[in-house]
């Protein structure tokens, strides 16, 4: 059954090209539910068959979630966060899998954390969608949000196409562990972020005793 889902990824990717991958990573990215871990690691898979680039594979998804990001970035910029609040509670707003909870949640994290969070949102499935909307409210500078934006997703967009590439390379061993994926990806995610938050803790109080002396 396992492998049949996965051939049908496989013919669905081959179908869609460069173009699609952007499209779809578009969607994945903005405030409609859509997972990524089924478009970018069959996409790199093929890659490492030689019917597309790798690198191209990578960049397809790193601009869509750009795009996707800038969707919502954009959207609670201009609306504001009335008028969002109100939105989310609608039905249509249910329908995707969005309500207020998750937005809440996605703003008091942005709150704690600051420009940085959307760095590291990007990387939490529960939050990665939403973590620009808050970013948009506060009016957060385009280009620190571009730069950790782009930063977030493309590790999140590297980590999905090694292992797709990699795996690629024996078709029985990729279809065996690619229900077991997630948790590889999601710890090795955790990993980098622990070793990012803590270089920029270090930073913060760095900068800190230097200020008080």
């Amino acid at each position: 059954m396992l492998g049949e889902i996965i051939q049908i990824l496989l013919n669905f990717s081959s179908e869609i090209g460069y173009l699609g991958i952007v499209i779809l990573m578009t969607i994945e990215s903005s405030f409609i539910p859509f997972p990524s871990e089924i478009v970018v690691p069959p996409a790199a898979y093929l890659a490492s068959q030689g019917q597309f680039n790798v690198y191209l594979v990578i960049l397809s998804g790193i601009v869509g979630s750009l795009i996707g990001a800038l969707i919502n970035y954009f959207l609670a910029r201009t609306l504001g966060r009335t008028i969002v609040y109100s939105l989310i509670n609608k039905k249509v707003a249910r329908l995707l899998l969005l309500n207020q909870e998750k937005l809440e949640r996605a703003e008091k994290y942005f709150r704690k954390y600051g420009a940085i969070s959307t760095f590291i949102g990007r990387l939490i499935p529960a939050i990665r969608q939403l973590i620009s909307i808050p970013a948009g409210f506060s009016k957060m500078k385009l280009g620190k949000f571009l730069f950790y934006t782009a930063l977030g997703s493309g590790l999140w967009t590297i980590v999905l196409a090694v292992f797709g590439y990699v795996f690629g390379a024996n078709q029985d061993i990729w279809m065996q562990y690619y229900d077991d994926f997630k948790h590889v990806a999601y710890g090795l995610i955790v990993l980098i972020v622990l070793v990012v938050v803590g270089y920029w803790a270090y930073s913060v109080i760095k900068k800190q005793e230097t200020r008080n002396k």
